[in-house]
């Protein structure tokens, strides 16, 4: 299994307006191969900034490279756009192999 997330730092004061960006989006996740699950996480608010995390999760990481390059990646990033002050850096990519699973 492979684990690909993105961190994004959000002022506060756009924080609503991302969540209804990510919530309302047609990602096309579910019509890629090899694609699991996917949550949009929520961290706690410091210093006016709130932390997200989109965590997506693929049966192998080939898988995921596979989607990066796919017609399904460029349509679900197409609309998916906040203004650039809404960030206070730019989003952090940090990927992973599972070694150990439990369930």
């Amino acid at each position: 299994m492979y684990v690909g997330m993105n961190r994004f730092q959000v002022r506060e004061e756009f924080a609503a307006d991302f969540e209804k960006l990510w919530g309302e989006r047609d990602s096309h996740l579910k019509e890629t191969p090899g694609f699991l699950q996917f949550h949009l996480l929520r961290g706690d608010v410091t210093d006016g900034v709130r932390l997200y995390s989109s965590y997506t999760t693929w049966q192998s990481k080939a898988d995921f490279e596979n989607w990066t390059k796919s017609e399904q990646f460029v349509k679900a990033h197409k609309k998916a756009k906040m203004p650039r002050e809404a960030y206070v850096t730019h989003p952090k990519f940090e990927g992973f192999e599972a070694l150990f699973s439990i369930n």
